[in-house]
C-alpha cells in the first residue's frame, strides 16, 4: 500500500509541477480581479501541499505493503463511471446538455449505490436543468441544447 501511494504522489506531483510552471507563464491579476493564472497557480500549491501531507503520512506509517488492486466492486463501478463518461460524452451534442446529464447522473447514482428514488430524482434534474439554467440565464454561457430542443 505504501509503495502505490508514494507512486500515486510522485505522479500527482509531477502534474501539479507541470501545472505551477505553466500558470507562472499567465499574470496572477488583471484590471477586473483575478488573472488566468490565478486559480491554476493556487490550486497547484495547495495540490503539493496536500501530497506533501500525504506522502509524511504514507512514510511515517507502520502499516507493511498490502494489496493495493482494487475489490471486485470498486472495479465493477470504476468501469460502469468510465462506460457512463464514455457514452455521455457521445450524446452531449445529440441529446443536449439537460437530457444526457440526466440519464448521466441518474444511471451514475444507481450504480453506485444510491437507493431513495426521491434523491435520485432530485439531484439528476437539479444537476441537469438547475445547471443548465444557471450557466444559460445567470452566466450567460451557452450550453448545448441537442436535436429535441431540451
Amino acid at each position: 500500500m505504501r509503495r502505490g501511494r508514494v507512486i500515486a504522489c510522485v505522479c500527482l506531483a509531477a502534474v501539479f509541477i507541470a501545472a505551477l510552471v505553466t500558470s507562472i507563464s499567465y499574470p496572477l491579476i488583471d484590471a477586473l480581479g483575478p488573472g488566468p493564472g490565478f486559480f491554476p497557480f493556487w490550486l497547484s500549491l495547495i495540490g503539493l501541499a496536500l501530497i506533501a501531507a500525504i506522502l509524511v503520512e504514507t512514510l511515517r506509517s507502520r502499516q507493511a505493503d498490502g494489496n493495493i488492486l482494487p475489490d471486485r466492486k470498486a472495479l465493477l463501478q470504476g468501469g460502469v463511471v468510465l462506460v457512463a463518461l464514455v457514452a455521455a460524452a457521445v450524446l452531449f451534442e445529440p441529446l443536449g446538455f439537460r437530457l444526457t446529464m440526466l440519464v448521466f447522473i441518474a444511471g451514475l447514482l444507481l450504480a453506485l449505490g444510491a437507493r431513495s428514488p426521491t434523491a435520485i430524482v432530485l439531484t439528476a434534474v437539479a444537476g441537469s436543468f438547475g445547471v443548465f439554467h444557471v450557466f444559460l440565464y445567470w452566466l450567460k454561457v451557452p450550453l448545448p441544447v441537442g436535436a429535441l430542443g431540451l
